[in-house]
Parts: structure tokens; sequence; C-alpha cells
């Protein structure tokens, strides 16, 4: 049960000087089923990076039955883990709060349709 009046979803730190580079890295991973990177599918939840470079990303799946479930964290971790600077990568996978539409980016329903 989240404390009252947490965010469901950990603040990202947008203001570390690795940021945009690793969620451009987010941005190469794409879901097989889906021609949508995992980034504006709304599936990476969290990149927080602390002063060492350590990188720990939340991301969650379409749906807990996703044929690439076990590999997708994999893949994120590959694309993050060559960057320069980044010292570490950690991907947790999380089922809270679940997936949805609502989270895609503009041009992720655009591309898919559904503007």
């Amino acid at each position: 049960m989240p404390l009252e009046g947490m965010p469901l979803i950990r603040p990202s730190t947008t203001d570390h000087p690795l940021y945009e580079t690793v969620v451009e890295a987010c941005r190469s991973v794409y879901d097989p089923e889906i021609p949508v990177n995992i980034y504006d599918l709304g599936l990476v939840y969290t990149i927080e990076i602390n002063s060492d470079g350590d990188v720990d990303l939340i991301m969650t799946l379409t749906a807990p039955g996703c044929p690439v479930a076990g590999e997708m964290p994999g893949w994120l971790a590959d694309a993050v883990e060559p960057l320069q600077g980044v010292r570490t990568v950690n991907v947790e996978l999380t089922w809270e709060p679940p997936w949805g539409m609502e989270m895609m980016s503009d041009e992720a329903r655009l591309e898919l349709g559904f503007m």
C-alpha cells in the first residue's frame, strides 16, 4: 500500500547531466510487438542516476504475459550500460502502477493511430 501522498511512480533525476543521454538510450529499445520505443510507450517509469554514474531504471511492460518479459530489462540495461559516464545499471521490473495507454507520449499515440 503506497504511503499517503507518495507518488506511484518515483520521480526521475531529470537534472542529472546524463539524463537526456539515458533517455535517448531507452528510446533505442523497442517492444517487438509494437513499432514504438519503450520510452515513448511509457514503459520506463523512473530513471534515477546518482553522482557516481549508477543508473537505476524502473520499468513495466504492457502486460504481465508479455512474451519478452524476461528479456526486455536486459535489453534496456544493454542499451544504457555502454554510455559514457555510466558506471552500473540496474533495471527493476514493476507492475505498480499498471501500464495504461494514457502513459504513452503523444508521438507514440500518433504512430499507433490513437490520435
